[in-house]
């Protein structure tokens, strides 16, 4: 790594705070295999964290159906609901298919006291819904993009980063970063999934990606939230195959946020979620690679 990329990367790296120990009834530890659950858990603890500083909030979920329905405790939302105590306000749950959508609405009638929506469809689409004056209060949000590889457009990313509704911020982001089948994804694909890979990305040389290291291709999404979409911080956190020091990096969960102590309740929920040494692992890792 050259002197001008390390200073660039400094710019959103911090040294790894103290592990924080949770209460494992609040936030449970689901009996799956350990990237599908540091995932679930990363999520359910930083939630947790978030409200403890806002006190209320938005949740959105664009890909919210169960990924594993055999396996609930892989389902964020489903986590996320069920935290206690929860000050979250208001929830917007998406997904596509009907059973997904079915699931959700089951959920939501399980959890009947709170303000769920439930949407049918594809977020690329339904996010328009979502984001008007008067369906999303000027309160603190929320959104993850859960996607399997390449659902999420680049322009769903930009419409999310530039809603304003009152908050004082921008919506914050958790985006998903397929890393370990990614180039087996780009080689199967025929010319319509080439054509979703250019959406997903935004622009025409997403192929440039398949050459690059797991860590360079999240340090390109990395750079992109923040110099095209301005958000103040934008770090990826890596989520791994195993919870051994030889573990596959399976994925990058990229968080953009507005909030100068966000980055830091990220940190804590990465600690406690997926392990603290991992945080050492994480930022040797980016500096090095």
């Amino acid at each position: 790594m050259d002197k001008d990329e390390g200073e660039a990367l400094g710019d959103w790296l911090f040294p790894p705070p103290e592990p924080v120990p949770f209460d494992p009834v609040v936030v449970k530890t689901p009996d799956l295999p350990v990237w599908t659950a540091n995932k679930a858990r990363l999520i359910a603890h930083y939630i947790r964290l978030f409200q403890y500083v806002t006190h209320h909030g938005t949740y959105i979920d664009g890909f919210a159906g169960p990924q594993s329905p055999e396996q609930p405790d892989s389902w964020s939302a489903e986590m996320v609901l069920s935290l206690q105590p929860l000050w979250l306000r208001h929830f917007h749950l998406c997904d596509m298919e009907r059973d997904q959508v079915r699931a959700l609405r089951t959920l939501r009638t399980r959890h009947h006291a709170l303000d769920i929506h439930v949407y049918q469809g594809d977020f690329n689409r339904k996010v328009d819904d979502i984001l008007r004056p008067g369906v999303l209060h000027p309160e603190a949000t929320f959104c993850l993009l859960d996607q399997r590889t390449f659902e999420c457009n680049w322009e769903t990313v930009v419409k999310l980063s530039k809603f304003k509704a009152g908050a004082d911020t921008k919506i914050e982001l958790f985006y998903f970063l397929a890393q370990g089948w990614f180039e087996r994804a780009c080689s199967g694909l025929g010319p319509e999934g080439r054509r979703q890979a250019e959406a997903w990305w935004g622009r025409p040389d997403w192929q440039t990606l398949e050459s690059m290291t797991a860590w360079a291709r999240a340090r390109a999404f990395a750079q992109r939230f923040q110099n095209e979409l301005g958000y103040l911080s934008v770090k990826p956190w890596a989520i791994y195959a195993s919870a051994g020091e030889q573990g596959r990096l399976m994925y990058h969960m990229v968080h953009a946020t507005d909030h100068v102590e966000a980055p830091k309740l990220m940190a804590r929920a990465y600690a406690a979620a997926v392990g603290h040494a991992r945080v050492g692992d994480q930022l040797e890792l980016i500096s090095t690679d």
